[in-house]
Parts: C-alpha cells; structure tokens; sequence
C-alpha cells in the first residue's frame, strides 16, 4: 500500500506521514524544503521517497503526476496550502495568486488525474484537507476562506458522482478549525482561540478517510460551531468572523 502526501514537510502533513508510516504504507512526501523532507524521511520506519517540488507553479503539479503515476498509489493526500491575514485591498496580490495556485490549482489538477487513474482500477481513496473556513465566507482572511469553499464544495460534488457510478474510489475532505502548525507563521497572524494538536488532526483525518466519511470535522466544538452557524444568517455570519479574524494581530 501507497501514500502521497503534498505539504508533507511540517504540520498536518507530517503527522499523516508518520501515521501512515505506523499504519504499514508506503510513502511519497512533496514538499519545497528538502532538508525537512529529508529529516522526516530518515525519521520514518516506512519505505520513503521524497520529491522536493513547489506545487504554486502549475508545471510541477504535472511533473509530480509523470514521476508517481507508475507507483501504484492507493491514496493520495492533498494537504499543501497556506493562507494569509488582512483586508483584501492591502493584501499582496502576488502572494494570493500564489496561494490560489497551490490551495486550488495544485489540488484540482492532481485531484484530476488521480481519480481518472483511481476509477479505471476501481479502487483509491483521495483525502483533501479543506477547514471549518470552506463553510464560510472570511473577512480579513478572505482569498483563504475562498480556497477553501472550492476544495470543500469540490470534494462533495466528486463524492456524488462517485456514489452514483457505484464506485469504490472513495473521496474525503478535512475540515479542522484552528491546528498548532506553521499556519500562523505563514499567514502572518495568530489564533486567539485553542488550537488542536496537528497529530491528532492527522489521525482523524485518515480513520475517517479509510471509514468512506464525506466530511470529516474534527473536535466537537468544530462539528457544534459547523451546526449552529447554519441558522445564522449571512450578514451576522460576517460581522461574527470579521471580529474573530480582528482579533489576530500582524
């Protein structure tokens, strides 16, 4: 059994490494910084190949597909991604085209290719790590709220097409609240509520996966807040998130 996991080099994406390698699979771990994966790599128990690869140039998604589409993979994670903190009219442009490529490109083209590679064998299950933000629009970190729609609102739709050709290719998508990882660092602003630990995340993530779960909220406060915003209508909705995401400072 294989694993590919993009952003594999730290937070979600290395805890699922590590929880995969404990679980017997094989593993192919993407990510920029090589010197992580090749930490990590040394670390594992399991049969590891790393592949240092940006995924925000859309090149290099395709590259990865050519080098792994003879591996054999059995499930493939797409976790790369990363946000950023501010009002859309001072955000950087540039960096929000980049997180685009990597938080929707890169997950739609691989997501593409695997599960065309996934359905003629009729077996595979793919694992897109989304957040609470793809069931929200989010003030102040807006172009991050937005990816995360897509990927979520993507997900459900290949579920469904799935299920009505009574496939056994399974799609999931991952959807944690706030996660200790480098998220904060990246984005350029901090949590100001308890943040889950980034194995336990993991974990969740990939029992659920493995048991056909659609969506997949860890925490129960995640999955109560996920509930209760439904019956909040969307103005209040925004004044809600806006002053959650006021609280995080630059």
């Amino acid at each position: 059994m294989k694993a590919l996991i993009t952003g594999a080099s730290s937070g979600i994406g290395k805890d699922m490494a590590r929880y995969l390698a404990d679980l017997g699979y094989d593993l192919i771990l993407v990510a920029r910084r090589e010197d992580r994966l090749k930490k990590l790599q040394k670390e594992l128990s399991a049969n590891t190949k790393i592949i240092p690869l940006d995924l925000a140039q859309e090149d290099n998604c395709y590259k990865l597909y050519e080098k792994v589409k003879k591996d054999d993979i059995d499930i493939l994670i797409n976790n790369a991604g990363f946000g950023l903190f501010g009002m859309f009219d001072k955000t950087d442009l540039k960096r929000e085209l980049e997180m685009i490529n990597v938080n929707v490109r890169c997950v739609h083209i691989l997501t593409k290719l695997f599960l065309q590679d996934f359905v003629k064998k009729d077996k595979g299950y793919i694992l897109n790590v989304a957040s609470m933000a793809g069931f929200m629009a989010g003030p102040r970190l807006n172009t991050y709220y937005a990816t995360k729609n897509y990927v979520l609102k993507m997900t459900m739709a290949i579920y469904e097409e799935l299920r009505h050709q009574n496939s056994h290719v399974h799609i999931s998508a991952l959807c944690p609240g706030p996660v200790a990882t480098e998220f904060n660092q990246v984005a350029k602003g901090k949590f100001s509520v308890k943040k889950m630990a980034s194995a336990k995340v993991a974990k969740i993530g990939i029992d659920k996966m493995l048991a056909n779960k659609l969506i997949i909220i860890p925490g129960i406060m995640n999955k109560l807040g996920i509930f209760f915003m439904r019956f909040i209508p969307y103005k209040w909705q925004l004044k809600i998130i806006y002053q959650i995401q006021k609280r995080k400072s630059s």
